[in-house]
């Protein structure tokens, strides 16, 4: 399977850089996989297309202001430094950065923040180009007094900007600190929708994955099955597994929630034992790569964004949808002028 086979063009006026005036007034692209039928609503038309005794599922990560200015020790140029994940092992203070301009540190290279109250030690760079700080000093402190949320970077930085990013680059529900990216999907929903769906008889549950800038980057292999996923840490707490097990049908919102619950229940070969996943795991890291051919053993519906060509994404939605639907969506989706990615238009596929 090619990663040309998953390229597509999307129209630079189609990418949204702000969100809209209202979380859920943005628009619903609806995909019925049994029909093959497409249909256009608003994201509050959502409430319609769950029933009673579904489980939604959502992950409440919460980005953290991640985006850092600091300067080289040595002759003092300014370096930028995105906290992107927690090191290998989870060691504490150590990260996987992308830094701005990488060529200026090498390994050993010190990187002070504020009046030293932070310092940045790079023990090694990554054949991706990211490099691994090991920091020392009140880090976190740090983040929330000086530290940016980081916006994807085709979101362009408008100076006038009126609209605050720490709350619409957020879900409603984040909790868990330790993304450097939001779980997009989630960012249609208001409390007062989540009530509704709640007072219907939907179950409303969530899984932590910290979203990273690497879930967004393309893939670069020429054949789709030689791509190798970053490794993710996710945890499902056993209430979520227990839910689970009892919903009739389980609605998963964004790529983010589908890895984490189809991770849970690997080894499992049928929808019929989806109660096995009580055996898996409740934390633990992920790499798992879902492209056309995968066997979903967990989720039977999904919400997600419009995602760029040639990413792990579009792969997962076309796995899920098949290819030739998703495409034929996305189309109808440019022909309608819905808004792409982050910020953009929603869709979900029963």
């Amino acid at each position: 399977m090619k990663t040309s086979d998953f390229d597509f063009y999307v129209p630079p006026e189609l990418i949204a850089h702000e969100p809209a005036a209202r979380r859920d007034h943005s628009r619903l692209l609806v995909l019925d996989r049994a029909r093959q039928t497409i249909e256009h609503k608003h994201f509050y038309d959502i409430i319609d297309y769950l029933n009673p005794g579904d489980l939604l599922v959502l992950n409440d990560t919460k980005v953290i202001p991640a985006n850092l200015i600091g300067r080289k020790e040595e002759g003092g140029a300014k370096v930028e430094v995105l906290l992107v994940a927690r090191g290998k092992g989870q060691v504490a203070g150590r990260w996987e950065c992308l830094v701005r301009p990488g060529k200026r540190l090498k390994v050993g290279s010190r990187v002070i923040f504020g009046d030293e109250e932070v310092t940045g030690t790079v023990i090694e760079k990554t054949d991706s180009g990211e490099q691994i700080i090991e920091f020392a000093g009140d880090l976190e402190g740090f983040m929330k007094k000086s530290g940016e949320i980081p916006l994807p970077p085709y979101i362009k930085k408008v100076e006038s900007r009126k609209w605050d990013v720490g709350f619409w680059y957020q879900t409603v529900y984040a909790e868990k600190e330790g993304a450097s990216a939001a779980p997009t999907a989630g960012l249609h929903f208001t409390p007062e929708l989540l009530k509704g769906i709640r007072e219907k008889g939907v179950g409303v549950s969530y899984v932590t994955l910290h979203t990273g800038l690497a879930t967004f980057k393309p893939v670069y292999a020429e054949n789709v099955e030689d791509h190798t996923m970053y490794s993710e840490h996710y945890e499902v707490p056993p209430e979520t597994i227990e839910a689970v097990k009892k919903a009739k049908r389980v609605v998963a919102v964004g790529t983010t929630s589908v890895r984490t619950l189809e991770s849970i229940a690997s080894g499992l070969t049928t929808k019929a034992q989806r109660p096995a996943c009580r055996q898996a795991r409740h934390e633990g890291d992920t790499k798992l790569f879902i492209y056309p051919g995968y066997e979903f053993k967990v989720v039977n519906a999904m919400l997600t964004n419009f995602h760029w060509p040639r990413t792990s994404l579009i792969m997962l939605v076309s796995a899920f949808a098949g290819k030739d639907f998703i495409m034929r969506a996305y189309q109808e989706a440019i022909d309608q002028k819905y808004r792409f990615f982050s910020f953009g238009d929603a869709m979900l596929i029963i």
